[in-house]
């Protein structure tokens, strides 16, 4: 037969288990750490280091009326600097 009390115990650990998964998933969500990003809405890695443009592209109106794919008009990398350039310049490529 079904024990009543098997039943409720099981519920009370289920109940349980998925309250903490709600309550530690908000907790380490808010934890992360967002990447830098640049003014223009796109990282470091999409900029050219010695040029300084952007590479990416956005989905937007185009001149004519359409929507379609452009290149990101921003000309220079704006956002926090990462560390690497800011205690030491990069060994490589040599640039004598």
């Amino acid at each position: 037969m079904i024990d009543p009390i098997s039943l409720v115990i099981g519920g009370a650990l289920v109940g349980g288990g998925w309250l903490a998964g709600r309550v530690s998933a908000r907790r380490t969500k808010s934890e992360q750490q967002s990447p830098a990003v640049c003014g223009c809405g796109h990282d470091l890695a999409l900029h050219d280091r010695e040029a300084g443009h952007c590479h990416a592209e956005n989905y937007r109106k185009l001149g004519n009326g359409l929507k379609g794919w452009a290149r990101c008009n921003c000309q220079r990398y704006t956002g926090p600097t990462p560390l690497e350039e800011f205690f030491a310049p990069t060994p490589l490529p040599p640039s004598q």
